[in-house]
């Protein structure tokens, strides 16, 4: 009997994590589309796409409560800054600003993995380091490798914490490694992106979570680099307060930024999205900051996801800005690159 009641629980859960995601059917997109007044929703999955697929995209545990009895947590100073303090632009795109470096664009494909964290703070560190060489370095860093060697990190494919990240790239630095199946940079990402099939449906809907990889301490995409001497430091790791977030973007570049997501979020297309009345919390999640504006009156930030280009803007969106919308202004991290 005992073994019977296990059995019918093992169904259950199994048929209970196999449950369609009804936030991505078309009726509930056609209800956000009537409440919202800043951005529209639409089609990034088909509604046959299972819950569990779509909590695998998160994998961000960095979203913080604004923390005023601990301020020295975030940074707040710097006397980069000063030359912004009264110069700050209504409108900024870091794409623009620095033409030469490619990677401050490029949407990534996290794949069958909650390994956002990695890629957004990988990603933005590659963007600085590019920025800081005045083109010189112009390629990604390996989120293969923060992913599966930071244990401190977090679980890899099932969540980090980017502050961990950037401390880990501050005391032991980070390798280069572009996107899986480039063969480019020492360690090249490994876990499969997830694109639409000719139908529109995810390949990796229905598959399990990756496992976590094996760390290797050795270079297998170029094989001729070598691997210690590949790897590239920061000078330090923090948090940013809301203010300072414009100023170091301005100096420094791109920064991570976490938020909750909530699934309306999954229907992004268009405007500045502003979480709907209702919607409910699925998890946290970490994205790449690259710039701001304001759009018939809105002001928001500019964000590149790593869900590919066939969700949203092609790959971006924006979310409101100055009012910590699902705890974004208060959940951003960064680190200046070391140059010799």
């Amino acid at each position: 009997m005992a073994r019977l009641l296990i059995l019918l629980s093992v169904i259950l859960f199994s048929v209970y994590m196999t449950e369609q995601a009804y936030f991505l059917e078309e009726d509930y997109i056609n209800k956000i589309n009537e409440k919202t007044k800043t951005w529209k929703a639409g089609v990034n999955f088909k509604p046959n796409t299972p819950d569990e697929h779509i909590l695998k995209l998160l994998g961000s545990k960095g979203v913080q409560i604004p923390n005023k009895a601990n301020r020295k947590i975030y940074k707040s100073e710097d006397d980069a800054y000063d030359k912004f303090v009264y110069n700050i632009p209504r409108k900024f795109d870091a794409r623009k600003k620095w033409i030469k470096c490619s990677t401050i664009g490029k949407v990534r494909d996290q794949g069958n993995c909650g390994s956002s964290w990695a890629i957004a703070t990988s990603s933005a560190f590659a963007d600085r380091l590019c920025i800081a060489t005045n083109g010189e370095f112009n390629q990604l860093l390996s989120a293969e490798e923060i992913t599966f060697c930071c244990i401190s990190c977090g679980f890899g494919c099932r969540g980090g914490y980017p502050i961990k990240a950037w401390k880990r790239f501050r005391k032991y630095g980070l390798v280069t490694g572009g996107d899986y199946g480039s063969g480019e940079g020492c360690k090249p990402y490994r876990v499969p992106p997830c694109p639409n099939d000719e139908s529109g449906n995810s390949t990796c809907a229905g598959k399990p979570m990756e496992r976590n990889h094996r760390c290797k301490r050795k270079c297998y995409g170029d094989e001729e680099i070598d691997y210690h001497y590949d790897h590239r430091y920061t000078r330090d790791s923090y948090y940013l307060t809301y203010e300072s977030i414009q100023k170091d973007v301005l100096v420094y570049g791109p920064i991570e930024a976490s938020f909750d997501v909530y699934d309306d979020f999954l229907s992004y297309k268009s405007g500045v999205y502003v979480r709907t009345e209702n919607a409910s919390y699925l998890g946290g999640h970490a994205v790449k900051l690259i710039g701001w504006g304001e759009e018939y009156g809105v002001p928001y930030w500019l964000m590149v996801n790593s869900w590919n280009e066939d969700w949203g803007d092609n790959g971006l969106f924006k979310i409101q800005r100055g009012t910590n919308e699902c705890r974004v202004d208060y959940s951003t991290t960064g680190g200046v690159p070391v140059i010799y």
